[in-house]
């Protein structure tokens, strides 16, 4: 299998209520899924987090492909 790359804005508005990273966690610690979850301080949904992280997406997905 391969890894799950997770990155998380900790300032963002639908963290709590709907996206909920730690059940992620705990359901890839579960099924023995590799998982990094990265939780970004002071970051949102914006568009200017995705872009802030998007080249480290491309590259660690790149090593799979």
């Amino acid at each position: 299998d391969k890894p799950i790359l997770v990155e998380q804005g900790l300032a963002d508005n639908f963290l709590v209520n709907q996206l909920k990273p730690e059940l992620l966690q705990i359901a890839c610690e579960r099924s023995g899924v590799a998982l990094t979850l990265n939780l970004r301080e002071g970051y949102d949904h914006s568009y200017y987090f995705i872009s802030s992280f998007f080249e480290n997406h491309l590259r660690y997905h790149a090593r799979f492909l």
